[in-house]
């Protein structure tokens, strides 16, 4: 699963999933963009990368900030082959109590980018005809979750965007697909209840939480030429806990 010659932006790249992501796809020779919201956000991925990595802050709420970061990208390295959505965020809260501002802004940056993204970063795919879309969802979005009413819908939204953009880019040479995974050890979910910890053990027929490498080690199949005729889809990567 080579990735020599390849250029990959990745959003939400400063930590868990998404630092694991960009390893990953720099580990198999994709130069990489690393995006987070702020100011040397990504310094320790791109310091782990090495001279494959660089770093760029970006604002997911403005769309402006999302069209002058992927030009910088592609000014700096060239173009853009694969483009992987995983920044996200959770305001949760029970829907009855759930305000509209917590509401706004989980669609904002876990969906609205997502969609911003892949309008900037496509045009530079179309022509390389070559492209890989990667979108992180979630079993949430596949379930629902009491308390999660704006990350399920986000993330199922992401779904349906992948279904979308997979249908209208694919005579282009690019694939679009979705990871759902479940519960990984990541810093959102080491606040969780230990009853709750404890339930998805005994649960997930692999009997332990999921590691941001486990989420990693499919995007980079599905970011390379091995997973070319595979588009559209979501794979789900939570040990079989949803089964």
């Amino acid at each position: 699963m080579s990735l020599e010659g390849k250029v990959a932006l990745v959003t939400g790249a400063s930590r868990g999933i998404g630092k694991a992501i960009a390893l990953s796809l720099a580990e198999a020779g994709a130069s990489v963009a690393c995006l987070s919201s702020r100011e040397g956000g990504c310094a320790e991925t791109v310091s782990a990368i090495g001279a494959n990595g660089r770093e760029y802050a970006c604002d997911n709420h403005d769309p402006d900030a999302i069209e002058r970061t992927v030009s910088q990208v592609i000014q700096d390295l060239g173009t853009v082959h694969i483009l992987v959505n995983n920044a996200g965020v959770t305001r949760d809260a029970l829907l009855l109590r759930m305000g509209l501002d917590a509401w706004e802004e989980v669609m904002s940056v876990n969906l609205r980018a997502a969609f911003l993204f892949i309008k900037a970063c496509s045009r530079a795919m179309m022509k390389e005809r070559w492209g890989r879309i990667v979108n992180v969802s979630s079993i949430v979005g596949l379930q629902g979750q009491a308390g999660q009413a704006n990350y399920a819908a986000s993330k199922a939204g992401l779904i349906g965007l992948t279904k979308s953009v997979a249908k209208e880019f694919g005579s282009r040479g690019i694939t679009c697909n979705a990871v759902a995974p479940g519960f990984i050890e990541t810093d959102m979910t080491g606040s969780l209840p230990a009853e709750m910890r404890d339930h998805v053990v005994q649960t997930a027929p692999l009997g332990r939480l999921g590691t941001p490498k486990d989420v990693a080690s499919v995007v980079r199949f599905l970011a390379s030429e091995d997973s070319g005729y595979i588009t559209g889809q979501t794979i789900v990567v939570d040990g079989g806990l949803t089964l």
